[in-house]
Protein backbone atom coordinates (compact mmCIF):
# COMPACT_ATOMS: atom_id res chain seq x y z
CA UNK A 1 0.00 0.00 0.00
CA UNK A 2 1.06 3.63 -0.90
CA UNK A 3 2.19 5.28 2.23
CA UNK A 4 0.17 8.24 3.52
CA UNK A 5 2.54 10.75 3.74
CA UNK A 6 4.77 10.25 0.48
CA UNK A 7 5.06 13.42 -1.29
CA UNK A 8 6.76 11.40 -4.39
CA UNK A 9 3.84 8.95 -4.87
CA UNK A 10 3.74 7.63 -8.27
CA UNK A 11 1.61 6.54 -11.17
CA UNK A 12 2.62 3.16 -10.66
CA UNK A 13 1.88 2.97 -6.96
CA UNK A 14 -1.37 4.61 -7.34
CA UNK A 15 -1.90 1.91 -10.33
CA UNK A 16 -0.87 -0.82 -7.82
CA UNK A 17 -3.13 -0.08 -5.13
CA UNK A 18 -6.26 0.94 -7.12
CA UNK A 19 -5.97 -2.71 -9.03
CA UNK A 20 -5.28 -1.48 -12.53
CA UNK A 21 -2.79 -0.08 -14.89
CA UNK A 22 -0.95 2.51 -15.30
CA UNK A 23 -2.14 3.50 -18.37
CA UNK A 24 -5.62 3.43 -17.11
CA UNK A 25 -4.39 5.97 -13.85
CA UNK A 26 -3.00 8.17 -16.75
CA UNK A 27 -6.11 8.42 -18.53
CA UNK A 28 -7.67 9.52 -15.42
CA UNK A 29 -5.29 12.22 -14.60
CA UNK A 30 -5.87 13.45 -18.00
CA UNK A 31 -9.44 13.82 -18.27
CA UNK A 32 -10.05 11.17 -20.98
CA UNK A 33 -13.50 10.10 -21.16
CA UNK A 34 -12.50 6.05 -21.65
CA UNK A 35 -12.44 5.28 -17.89
CA UNK A 36 -15.47 3.55 -16.16
CA UNK A 37 -17.03 5.46 -13.78
CA UNK A 38 -16.56 2.87 -10.89
CA UNK A 39 -12.65 3.04 -11.82
CA UNK A 40 -12.12 6.78 -11.91
CA UNK A 41 -14.23 7.03 -8.30
CA UNK A 42 -11.55 4.50 -6.93
CA UNK A 43 -8.25 6.39 -8.78
CA UNK A 44 -9.52 9.60 -7.96
CA UNK A 45 -9.97 9.00 -4.36
CA UNK A 46 -6.48 7.40 -4.29
CA UNK A 47 -4.56 10.64 -6.09
CA UNK A 48 -6.64 12.61 -3.69
CA UNK A 49 -5.42 10.86 -0.51
CA UNK A 50 -2.40 10.66 -1.46
CA UNK A 51 -1.96 14.51 -2.23
CA UNK A 52 -0.87 13.33 -5.85
CA UNK A 53 1.00 16.42 -8.02
CA UNK A 54 -0.55 16.17 -11.24
CA UNK A 55 2.17 17.63 -13.31
CA UNK A 56 -0.35 17.01 -16.36
CA UNK A 57 -2.33 19.54 -15.14
CA UNK A 58 0.24 22.39 -15.27
CA UNK A 59 1.00 21.29 -18.87
CA UNK A 60 -2.46 21.53 -19.88
CA UNK A 61 -2.38 25.18 -19.11
CA UNK A 62 0.09 25.80 -22.21
CA UNK A 63 -2.05 24.65 -24.83
CA UNK A 64 -2.73 28.30 -26.17
CA UNK A 65 -6.34 27.63 -26.59
CA UNK A 66 -9.23 28.90 -24.17
CA UNK A 67 -12.76 28.15 -24.63
CA UNK A 68 -15.58 30.86 -24.77
CA UNK A 69 -19.15 29.03 -24.16
CA UNK A 70 -22.10 30.65 -24.62
CA UNK A 71 -25.77 29.84 -24.13
CA UNK A 72 -26.51 30.88 -27.85
CA UNK A 73 -25.20 32.39 -30.25
CA UNK A 74 -27.92 34.14 -31.49
CA UNK A 75 -27.55 37.58 -30.55
CA UNK A 76 -25.38 40.75 -31.60
CA UNK A 77 -23.96 40.98 -28.17
CA UNK A 78 -22.30 37.46 -28.13
CA UNK A 79 -20.26 39.19 -31.01
CA UNK A 80 -19.10 42.00 -29.07
CA UNK A 81 -17.90 39.67 -26.21
CA UNK A 82 -15.99 37.70 -28.85
CA UNK A 83 -14.52 40.54 -30.23
CA UNK A 84 -13.28 41.42 -26.96
CA UNK A 85 -11.81 38.02 -26.47
CA UNK A 86 -10.02 37.36 -29.51
CA UNK A 87 -8.38 40.48 -28.97
CA UNK A 88 -6.19 39.71 -26.09
CA UNK A 89 -6.47 36.16 -27.23
CA UNK A 90 -4.46 37.17 -30.40
CA UNK A 91 -1.85 39.59 -28.77
CA UNK A 92 -1.13 36.64 -26.27
CA UNK A 93 -0.98 34.12 -28.83
CA UNK A 94 -3.65 32.28 -27.85
CA UNK A 95 -6.39 30.34 -29.56
CA UNK A 96 -10.35 30.99 -29.40
CA UNK A 97 -12.94 27.85 -29.64
CA UNK A 98 -16.24 29.19 -29.22
CA UNK A 99 -19.15 26.55 -28.11
CA UNK A 100 -23.08 27.01 -27.62
CA UNK A 101 -24.09 24.40 -25.28
CA UNK A 102 -27.77 25.61 -24.41
CA UNK A 103 -30.06 24.12 -26.58
CA UNK A 104 -29.18 21.09 -27.47
CA UNK A 105 -29.45 18.59 -24.59
CA UNK A 106 -26.49 16.34 -25.55
CA UNK A 107 -24.29 19.85 -26.68
CA UNK A 108 -23.03 19.86 -23.33
CA UNK A 109 -21.65 16.44 -23.06
CA UNK A 110 -20.24 16.97 -26.25
CA UNK A 111 -18.23 20.05 -25.48
CA UNK A 112 -17.18 18.39 -22.32
CA UNK A 113 -15.77 14.98 -24.11
CA UNK A 114 -14.14 17.69 -26.84
CA UNK A 115 -12.22 19.32 -23.97
CA UNK A 116 -10.88 16.27 -22.46
CA UNK A 117 -9.70 15.10 -25.80
CA UNK A 118 -8.07 18.12 -26.75
CA UNK A 119 -7.65 20.06 -23.75
CA UNK A 120 -7.35 24.17 -22.57
CA UNK A 121 -5.95 26.80 -20.83
CA UNK A 122 -8.99 28.09 -19.40
CA UNK A 123 -12.62 28.64 -19.90
CA UNK A 124 -14.74 31.51 -20.46
CA UNK A 125 -18.79 31.23 -19.18
CA UNK A 126 -20.92 33.87 -20.49
CA UNK A 127 -24.66 33.61 -19.28
CA UNK A 128 -24.17 30.42 -18.57
CA UNK A 129 -26.58 27.90 -16.08
CA UNK A 130 -24.06 25.15 -15.26
CA UNK A 131 -24.90 21.81 -14.34
CA UNK A 132 -24.13 20.29 -11.42
CA UNK A 133 -22.16 17.26 -13.80
CA UNK A 134 -20.45 19.98 -15.55
CA UNK A 135 -19.47 21.86 -12.69
CA UNK A 136 -17.96 18.80 -10.70
CA UNK A 137 -16.00 17.29 -13.86
CA UNK A 138 -14.54 21.37 -14.60
CA UNK A 139 -13.20 21.38 -10.83
CA UNK A 140 -11.65 17.58 -10.98
CA UNK A 141 -9.65 18.76 -13.81
CA UNK A 142 -8.56 21.74 -12.48
CA UNK A 143 -9.39 24.02 -15.53
CA UNK A 144 -9.53 27.79 -14.34
CA UNK A 145 -13.24 29.68 -15.36
CA UNK A 146 -14.17 33.22 -15.82
CA UNK A 147 -18.22 34.17 -16.04
CA UNK A 148 -18.72 36.55 -17.92
CA UNK A 149 -22.58 38.44 -16.42
CA UNK A 150 -23.73 35.25 -14.68
CA UNK A 151 -27.19 34.29 -14.79
CA UNK A 152 -27.25 34.12 -10.74
CA UNK A 153 -24.83 33.46 -7.76
CA UNK A 154 -22.00 31.32 -9.51
CA UNK A 155 -22.00 27.64 -8.22
CA UNK A 156 -18.14 27.39 -9.17
CA UNK A 157 -15.83 29.55 -6.96
CA UNK A 158 -14.74 31.21 -10.34
CA UNK A 159 -14.37 34.74 -10.93
CA UNK A 160 -16.90 36.68 -12.49
CA UNK A 161 -17.23 40.15 -15.28
CA UNK A 162 -20.10 42.35 -15.28
CA UNK A 163 -21.52 45.60 -16.00
CA UNK A 164 -23.01 47.93 -13.83
CA UNK A 165 -26.42 47.28 -14.33
CA UNK A 166 -28.10 49.03 -11.77
CA UNK A 167 -26.82 52.45 -12.24
CA UNK A 168 -27.36 51.71 -15.99
CA UNK A 169 -30.99 51.40 -15.51
CA UNK A 170 -30.96 54.48 -12.69
CA UNK A 171 -29.25 56.45 -15.55
CA UNK A 172 -31.65 55.80 -18.09
CA UNK A 173 -35.12 55.82 -15.63
CA UNK A 174 -33.20 59.43 -14.56
CA UNK A 175 -32.91 60.38 -18.14
CA UNK A 176 -36.39 60.32 -19.23
CA UNK A 177 -37.94 61.86 -15.88
CA UNK A 178 -35.55 64.40 -16.49
CA UNK A 179 -37.49 65.38 -20.17
CA UNK A 180 -40.91 65.36 -17.81
CA UNK A 181 -42.26 61.72 -18.09
CA UNK A 182 -44.14 60.67 -15.39
CA UNK A 183 -45.76 57.11 -16.82
CA UNK A 184 -42.95 55.20 -17.99
CA UNK A 185 -43.19 51.70 -19.14
CA UNK A 186 -40.34 49.00 -18.43
CA UNK A 187 -39.53 45.81 -20.57
CA UNK A 188 -37.52 43.53 -18.20
CA UNK A 189 -35.47 40.56 -18.94
CA UNK A 190 -35.95 37.09 -17.79
CA UNK A 191 -36.37 37.43 -13.70
CA UNK A 192 -33.67 34.57 -12.75
CA UNK A 193 -31.10 36.41 -14.15
CA UNK A 194 -28.84 39.49 -12.23
CA UNK A 195 -28.32 41.91 -14.54
CA UNK A 196 -32.19 41.73 -15.29
CA UNK A 197 -33.32 42.06 -12.00
CA UNK A 198 -30.42 45.09 -11.70
CA UNK A 199 -31.52 47.03 -14.31
CA UNK A 200 -35.32 46.87 -13.00
CA UNK A 201 -34.08 47.92 -9.57
CA UNK A 202 -32.35 50.71 -10.90
CA UNK A 203 -35.73 51.65 -13.01
CA UNK A 204 -37.67 51.59 -9.57
CA UNK A 205 -35.27 53.45 -6.95
CA UNK A 206 -35.09 56.21 -9.99
CA UNK A 207 -38.90 56.18 -9.73
CA UNK A 208 -39.15 56.34 -6.19
CA UNK A 209 -36.23 58.99 -5.75
CA UNK A 210 -38.63 61.25 -8.62
CA UNK A 211 -41.62 60.69 -5.88
CA UNK A 212 -43.31 58.82 -8.71
CA UNK A 213 -45.15 55.60 -7.93
CA UNK A 214 -43.89 52.27 -8.98
CA UNK A 215 -47.08 50.17 -10.96
CA UNK A 216 -46.85 46.35 -11.91
CA UNK A 217 -49.26 47.65 -15.00
CA UNK A 218 -46.53 49.22 -16.44
CA UNK A 219 -43.98 46.15 -16.01
CA UNK A 220 -43.69 44.05 -18.66
CA UNK A 221 -40.95 40.69 -18.82
CA UNK A 222 -39.38 39.99 -21.64
CA UNK A 223 -36.07 37.52 -22.53
CA UNK A 224 -33.96 40.03 -24.23
CA UNK A 225 -35.25 39.61 -27.65
CA UNK A 226 -37.23 41.50 -30.71
CA UNK A 227 -40.16 39.56 -29.82
CA UNK A 228 -40.96 40.12 -26.51
CA UNK A 229 -40.19 43.81 -26.82
CA UNK A 230 -42.70 44.38 -29.72
CA UNK A 231 -45.45 42.14 -27.32
CA UNK A 232 -44.40 44.32 -24.48
CA UNK A 233 -44.58 47.26 -26.46
CA UNK A 234 -48.05 46.73 -28.25
CA UNK A 235 -49.03 45.80 -24.40
CA UNK A 236 -48.11 49.28 -22.75
CA UNK A 237 -49.54 51.41 -25.49
CA UNK A 238 -52.80 49.46 -25.50
CA UNK A 239 -53.20 51.06 -21.97
CA UNK A 240 -56.28 52.91 -21.17
CA UNK A 241 -54.00 55.09 -19.63
CA UNK A 242 -50.48 54.16 -21.90
CA UNK A 243 -47.05 55.77 -21.29
CA UNK A 244 -45.29 58.44 -22.84
CA UNK A 245 -42.18 56.76 -22.54
CA UNK A 246 -40.87 53.01 -22.29
CA UNK A 247 -37.27 52.08 -21.44
CA UNK A 248 -36.20 48.43 -22.61
CA UNK A 249 -33.57 46.39 -20.77
CA UNK A 250 -31.66 45.23 -23.97
CA UNK A 251 -31.46 47.10 -27.27
CA UNK A 252 -32.78 44.35 -29.51
CA UNK A 253 -36.41 45.04 -27.28
CA UNK A 254 -35.86 47.99 -28.13
CA UNK A 255 -36.21 47.49 -31.40
CA UNK A 256 -39.47 45.39 -30.55
CA UNK A 257 -40.79 48.21 -29.21
CA UNK A 258 -39.80 50.83 -32.32
CA UNK A 259 -42.08 48.26 -34.21
CA UNK A 260 -44.97 48.26 -31.48
CA UNK A 261 -44.88 51.98 -31.52
CA UNK A 262 -45.17 51.84 -35.36
CA UNK A 263 -48.29 49.28 -35.67
CA UNK A 264 -49.99 51.56 -33.61
CA UNK A 265 -49.72 54.72 -36.09
CA UNK A 266 -47.52 56.26 -33.90
CA UNK A 267 -44.29 57.99 -33.74
CA UNK A 268 -40.42 57.87 -31.84
CA UNK A 269 -40.00 60.37 -30.11
CA UNK A 270 -42.70 62.78 -30.60
CA UNK A 271 -45.46 60.17 -29.41
CA UNK A 272 -43.34 57.71 -27.45
CA UNK A 273 -39.88 58.08 -26.28
CA UNK A 274 -37.50 54.89 -25.94
CA UNK A 275 -34.55 54.07 -24.23
CA UNK A 276 -32.42 50.74 -24.36
CA UNK A 277 -29.78 48.72 -22.99
CA UNK A 278 -26.19 47.52 -24.74
CA UNK A 279 -25.87 49.79 -27.26
CA UNK A 280 -25.04 47.61 -29.68
CA UNK A 281 -23.43 48.80 -32.87
CA UNK A 282 -26.77 48.78 -35.25
CA UNK A 283 -28.65 51.32 -33.16
CA UNK A 284 -27.03 54.03 -33.92
CA UNK A 285 -28.30 53.38 -37.05
CA UNK A 286 -31.78 52.76 -36.17
CA UNK A 287 -34.49 55.10 -37.36
CA UNK A 288 -34.19 57.40 -35.18
CA UNK A 289 -30.99 56.15 -33.63
CA UNK A 290 -31.56 55.13 -30.25
CA UNK A 291 -31.13 56.31 -26.95
CA UNK A 292 -29.58 53.58 -24.74
CA UNK A 293 -27.34 52.34 -22.30
CA UNK A 294 -23.89 51.33 -23.13
CA UNK A 295 -22.51 47.93 -21.95
CA UNK A 296 -18.64 47.83 -22.42
CA UNK A 297 -19.44 44.61 -24.19
CA UNK A 298 -15.99 44.57 -26.01
CA UNK A 299 -14.37 45.36 -22.55
CA UNK A 300 -15.91 42.88 -20.47
CA UNK A 301 -14.58 39.64 -22.98
CA UNK A 302 -11.29 41.71 -22.84
CA UNK A 303 -10.97 41.44 -19.25
CA UNK A 304 -12.04 37.64 -19.18
CA UNK A 305 -9.83 36.81 -21.62
CA UNK A 306 -6.95 38.40 -19.36
CA UNK A 307 -7.92 37.22 -16.30
CA UNK A 308 -8.48 33.51 -17.77
CA UNK A 309 -4.47 33.74 -18.92
CA UNK A 310 -3.81 34.84 -15.49
CA UNK A 311 -5.31 32.55 -13.96
CA UNK A 312 -3.72 29.38 -16.17
CA UNK A 313 -0.33 30.92 -15.07
CA UNK A 314 -1.18 30.78 -11.66
CA UNK A 315 -0.99 34.45 -10.99
CA UNK A 316 -3.40 36.40 -8.38
CA UNK A 317 -6.51 37.88 -9.34
CA UNK A 318 -7.52 41.52 -7.75
CA UNK A 319 -10.77 41.05 -7.10
CA UNK A 320 -13.10 37.43 -7.34
CA UNK A 321 -16.49 40.39 -9.02
CA UNK A 322 -15.16 43.19 -11.04
CA UNK A 323 -18.04 45.37 -12.74
CA UNK A 324 -17.35 47.71 -15.54
CA UNK A 325 -18.90 50.87 -15.54
CA UNK A 326 -21.92 51.75 -17.99
CA UNK A 327 -22.96 54.85 -19.78
CA UNK A 328 -25.73 56.92 -20.95
CA UNK A 329 -25.66 57.88 -24.65
CA UNK A 330 -28.65 60.21 -25.75
CA UNK A 331 -29.90 59.94 -29.76
CA UNK A 332 -32.96 60.93 -31.03
CA UNK A 333 -35.38 58.62 -29.57
CA UNK A 334 -35.66 60.58 -26.46
CA UNK A 335 -37.41 63.86 -26.61
CA UNK A 336 -39.49 66.26 -23.72
CA UNK A 337 -42.93 65.13 -23.32
CA UNK A 338 -45.41 66.84 -25.81
CA UNK A 339 -48.03 67.77 -23.66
Amino acid sequence: MVAENSRKVTIAAIAREAGVSVPTVSRVINGRSDVSAETRERVEELLTRHRYERRATAARRTTGLIDLVFNDLDSPWAVEIIRGVEDVAHAAGVGTVVSAIHRRSTSAKQWLDNLRARTTDGVIFVLSELAPPLQAELRRLHIPVVIVDPAGVPALDAPTIGAANWSGGLAATEHLIGLGHQRIGFIAGPPHMMCSRARLDGYRTALEAAGLPFEEKLVHAGNFYHVTGFEGGMRLLDLPDPPTAIFASSDQMALGVYEAVRRRGLRVPDDVSIVGFDDLPQVSWSSPPLTTVRQPLSQMGMLAARTVLRLAQHEKIESPRVELATELIVRDSTAPLNK
